[in-house]
This record gives C-alpha cells, sequence and structure tokens, in this order.
C-alpha cells in the first residue's frame, strides 16, 4: 500500500480511472434525472445550457483521464504539468464546497458525492505534492 500511496505515476493512474467513472455518471444524467421530462420545465435556453454544460463537463473529464493516463511523465516532470494537476485537484476542492453550498449535508447521496470529490481533491493535491518534493 506504501508503494502505491508514494506512487505519483500508480496515484495518476487510479485518477484515470476516476475520471472515466464521472464520464459514465455524467453520461447517464438524462436517464437518472428523468432530463427529458424534467428538462421540459425549463426555458428552450436553460435547457439547451444545462446540457451543454455537462457535455462539456464530460469532454473536460475525459482530458482529465486522458492525460492522467498517457501524459503522466509530462505532468510529473514540467512546471505545465505541475500546473495541471493543481488545477485539477482544484477543480475537485471547489466542487466539494459547491457540493456543501447548493446541496447540504443532510442527504445520504449528496454526502457520497462529497466524499467522492474530496477525494479526487486530495488524489490530486498528493500527487502534486509528491511530484513537486521530487523536483
Amino acid at each position: 500500500m506504501k508503494d502505491l500511496i508514494n506512487n505519483p505515476e500508480k496515484l495518476l493512474l487510479i485518477g484515470a480511472l476516476f475520471h472515466l467513472a464521472f464520464v459514465a455518471f455524467h453520461l447517464l444524467f438524462w436517464k437518472l434525472f428523468d432530463w427529458v421530462q424534467d428538462l421540459k420545465k425549463l426555458s428552450h435556453i436553460n435547457k439547451s445550457v444545462m446540457q451543454i454544460l455537462n457535455l462539456r463537463l464530460i469532454f473536460v473529464f475525459l482530458i482529465f483521464a486522458y492525460i492522467s493516463y498517457f501524459n503522466a511523465s509530462e505532468m510529473l516532470n514540467s512546471k505545465l504539468g505541475l500546473t495541471m494537476i493543481a488545477a485539477i485537484a482544484l477543480f475537485w476542492g471547489f466542487r466539494s464546497v459547491e457540493q456543501v453550498i447548493y446541496f447540504g449535508i443532510k442527504n445520504f447521496a449528496s454526502n457520497l458525492l462529497l466524499l467522492l470529490f474530496l477525494f479526487g481533491t486530495v488524489l490530486y493535491a498528493w500527487v502534486f505534492y509528491l511530484s513537486y518534493k521530487l523536483q
């Protein structure tokens, strides 16, 4: 376990899988949240914005997964890569805060998502720390 926790390359592989799971989750939004029916309540603009934002998040998660898997070495050994790792940690950190602000902490599903967001934050912050320490 210690080998895994202190190996930034392996941690980025976990990060890639983490982001692919969020791709799958966001692809299910139409079905999970009955968007076909529920979004009809919104104006055309708001309905479109909701779906476009979700599609763009899917794209961002695919990019995060791709670079974490295929560009791990570059991410760990360059200033640009460290910046990207820090940005991903901040993405999940801010998403954690937003979860509490907008959904609260009284719902089990909301708390489960919060734990996942905090996992992403800690994972990428730890990778940043390990990589920064080595440079």
